[in-house]
């Protein structure tokens, strides 16, 4: 979905932040939950942060699919794609050259602008680099077919790359008519004669009953990946996200991170959330024609105060180039989960192919000369 360029644009979105003492970069530190001048030590709370569980506004949704949001809600930020991944990835304007975070590709900018909704809340970062390096580089260690030398180069290769991975959440109250069949299973028993003796045989057998109803469900952030740069498998194993951790956006808790741009369009989003929707949907109707088996021929669902908004989840991301192949690994930012490619070793497969022929064949011959 495009947004039409307006003779009042949108501001370009430069999310920089100087230090008041030496002029350097501030970055927003998890663990003092503050701004910090990596260079002289200098702290800065984020101002004017809302109290806990602040009120996070929804939008429109039917407004946004329309391209009739209001201009406040959109904003403009410097990205580069990546020509291997699709990525797009916020980058300042210093930066004019740079390596793909998500698959390692070098990638020359193109310093063009991206015009986009505005995320409405981010859920900060809760966990430092060395601690998401840390839960890697366990996981890896616990990857026995891993090579040893990945496992050694992610250790000591360069730092993690903290990323805003792009979320669109969305709710709807639903209220469905449905008609179907509820099956009751009843046994029957009966004599057969098998081999010239008379037993007794049971069977199953389903007595099908018209039913109709209805059932209503409000869904409340329904939670979809609006991004392409990273495997669906991946991020999806991240969950769970404590979603009650979000704060209204503000541009303070992406110092020293990089934002990625939704590459996923709202209304594909909203498309995959109807999916799921659907399948919740059809479960209460299961559940609410009741029996032992239930068959569900019609549907009708109508849904209203449709209303979404797009978010920013914190994951660690590695991406290593080994031996000509990329291999990528995401931690979860706030609770250290992680997951990613799972390399293996031809040697160590090998080895342990021949090291259980050769415990076999132990056996074996142990076996031949007990007997």
């Amino acid at each position: 979905m495009a947004f039409p360029r307006e003779d009042t644009k949108a501001p370009l979105e430069e999310h920089r932040f100087p230090c008041d003492q030496c002029g350097a970069d501030l970055r927003f530190d998890p663990e003092a939950d503050e701004l910090t001048c990596d260079h002289c030590g200098f702290h800065a709370p984020i101002e004017d942060r809302q109290p806990a569980q602040p009120v996070i506004r929804e939008l429109d949704l039917e407004r946004a699919l329309n391209a009739d949001l209001p201009e406040h809600e959109l904003e403009e930020t410097r990205v580069l794609s990546c020509p291997n991944c699709a990525a797009q990835v916020e980058f300042d304007a210093a930066t004019h050259a740079a390596e793909c975070p998500f698959c390692a590709t070098p990638v020359v900018t193109d310093t063009g602008a991206h015009r986009h909704i505005k995320p409405k809340g981010l859920a900060p970062f809760q966990i430092e680099e060395r601690a998401a390096r840390k839960a890697m580089t366990d996981w890896l260690g616990r990857l026995w077919f891993a090579p040893n030398g990945l496992r050694d180069y992610a250790r000591k290769g360069r730092k993690m790359t903290g990323i805003y991975v792009p979320y669109w959440t969305f709710d709807a109250d639903t209220k469905t008519r449905y008609s179907g069949q509820r099956g009751i299973v009843h046994e029957r028993t009966r004599t057969v004669v098998v081999n010239g003796k008379r037993e007794q045989k049971t069977t199953k057998h389903v007595r099908w009953t018209p039913v109709s109803g209805r059932v209503a469900r409000f869904f409340d952030d329904v939670l979809i990946l609006a991004s392409r740069g990273l495997p669906k498998k991946y991020t999806d194993a991240l969950e769970p996200w404590d979603l009650s951790r979000l704060e209204p956006y503000r541009p303070e808790f992406l110092a020293g991170f990089r934002a990625e741009g939704y590459t996923v369009e709202l209304d594909d989003g909203f498309s995959e959330a109807r999916d799921h929707m659907n399948r919740v949907i059809l479960r209460d109707v299961k559940f609410d024609i009741g029996g032992d088996r239930q068959r569900v021929s019609q549907m009708d669902t109508d849904m209203s105060d449709l209303t979404f908004k797009h978010i920013l989840l914190p994951v660690w991301l590695a991406a290593y180039k080994y031996r000509g192949k990329t291999y990528r690994f995401v931690v979860n930012g706030q609770n250290g989960r992680v997951q990613g490619e799972r390399p293996y070793s031809a040697w160590k497969i090998a080895f342990a192919v021949l090291l259980g022929l050769i415990i076999a064949g132990a056996i074996g011959y142990f076996s031949a000369q007990s007997q």
